[in-house]
């Protein structure tokens, strides 16, 4: 394929591509590689932990909709025991509780975990630094 520069003019101006300068030594460079990766982990941990958090807010929530729920069933049971006739305030209890023992299990499964892995970015990273680290020593194994 030729260059024409009608088409080098048509096209977007892309921002110059910044490489790191490179570093004097391997140790300056495995430095530089460890920051970056313990700065990759913090960010990924902030993000692990606030799904913790939210994760328990929902059974926080499923467990106080459950214990309510049991309290308003036994009540209503023993009402209707008791007065095994007629519309009390016993049924209503009772329907209130289905209605908590219903949001008690959509808090419930709100609260399952995520099908993704903890640390994605992180673990990549790491796959690319074993493969780095292989390509260096093998690079360094020729040249001797």
């Amino acid at each position: 394929m030729k260059f024409s520069p009608d088409k080098a003019a048509a096209a977007p101006a892309e921002a110059p591509v910044r490489h790191p300068t490179p570093c004097p030594d391997w140790r300056t460079a495995l430095m530089t590689l460890i920051a970056a990766r313990v700065a990759l982990i913090e960010m990924e941990s902030k993000d692990l932990a606030q799904d913790l958090s939210r994760r328990l807010l929902w059974l926080i929530l499923a467990v106080g909709c459950s214990v309510f729920a049991w309290l308003l069933i036994l009540a209503g049971g023993i009402s209707l025991a008791s007065e095994a006739s007629g519309l009390s305030w016993s049924k209503l209890a009772i329907g209130t509780a289905l209605l908590h023992l219903v949001a008690a299990i959509l808090f419930t499964r709100l609260a399952k975990p995520t099908s993704r892995r903890a640390y994605p970015f992180t673990r990549a990273e790491f796959s690319k630094d074993r493969e780095w680290i292989e390509n260096f020593q093998k690079i360094k194994k020729s040249n001797d």
